[in-house]
């Protein structure tokens, strides 16, 4: 799952008028994902091209304890929930930073295959949604869509930064699904990830810096 990760981002930024712009959230969302890619360059989590992965996903993630296991995502979403609430002093904003970090977990559980660990032991869970592309795919985009649309339901400015941010997010999803599979996993698959999230998160900023909430009595306030 890619964009499909963004859509707790967007539900949280929604209903936390005083916390973290779209941005941080966003950041939330993809977290141990950055996380992975980074440590997979240095070899100490790790991947490779399996085309019997899963239908949809030729990589086999067979190596991630630190990042996707059940405990490891928590560690990472203890550590962003404290540092969203010490540079925000926002509690709520803490806490839905944590949650967004922890949804990654449960998406990838539903998509991936048995590849998630408890606390990187040698039993491992995923549901395995990626052997089902007529589901995977409107899955996805559908949590995206209704959560893109809510953020905009509840926030005021102008259309056009969320729908430039939406294309560039469908354009990196119609890749990931219907472009030429990586022939082989290494530092520069691994450098493509991370900048596929810098790029999006660049863009989650701009949307937050044109988006405002609006309180009852028309009073708006721009923290989104």
């Amino acid at each position: 799952m890619f964009i499909g990760h963004f859509a707790p981002a967007f539900v949280a930024a929604a209903i936390s008028p005083s916390g973290p712009k779209l941005a941080t959230y966003f950041i939330a969302a993809q977290l141990v994902d950055w996380g992975f890619f980074s440590l997979a360059l240095f070899g100490i989590e790790r991947m490779r091209v399996d085309p019997g992965a899963t239908v949809m996903v030729p990589l086999d993630l067979y190596y991630m304890p630190f990042t996707h296991s059940l405990l490891g995502t928590g560690i990472w979403a203890i550590a962003m929930a404290g540092v969203v609430l010490v540079l925000n002093r926002n509690l709520v904003g803490g806490l839905l930073a944590g949650m967004v970090v922890m949804s990654h977990w449960v998406l990838d559980w539903v998509t991936h295959g048995p590849d998630m660990t408890i606390a990187g032991g040698e039993e491992a869970y995923g549901l395995g949604l990626w052997n089902y592309p007529y589901a995977a795919i409107p899955l996805e985009a559908g949590i995206t869509l209704a959560a893109f649309a809510f953020y905009l339901k509840r926030t005021r400015g102008p259309i056009g930064p969320p729908l430039i941010l939406l294309f560039v997010l469908t354009a990196f999803q119609a890749i990931n699904w219907f472009g030429p599979q990586p022939s082989a996993a290494g530092p520069v698959l691994y450098l493509q990830a991370l900048l596929a999230f810098a790029i999006a998160t660049a863009f989650a900023w701009w949307v937050g810096e044109n988006r405002y909430f609006v309180r009852r009595g028309g009073l708006a306030t721009t923290a989104v």
